[in-house]
């Protein structure tokens, strides 16, 4: 078995669950301090919250493009 390639598996895979989880995190934090009523401009904090959202979905994309099969023919 080549180890190398598994630690890089692993690596890359724990790195890119961690970007994912953060960008969604911070997705959910800018809807929630947009939501607030206090706030002077939302607008600016709700659309960080769908571009840090936006990322996500790419990433997950991205992930799906390079496991399926059918796409990297």
């Amino acid at each position: 078995m080549k180890w190398l390639e598994l630690l890089t598996v692993a690596g890359a895979t724990l790195v890119s669950a961690a970007i994912v989880v953060t960008l969604y995190s911070l997705g959910v934090r800018f809807t929630a301090i947009a939501a607030d009523a206090q706030q002077a401009s939302p607008g600016v904090k709700r659309s960080f919250a769908y571009v840090c959202f936006g990322f996500c979905g790419v990433a997950v994309l991205f992930g799906l493009y390079l496991i399926i099969p059918y796409f990297t023919k």
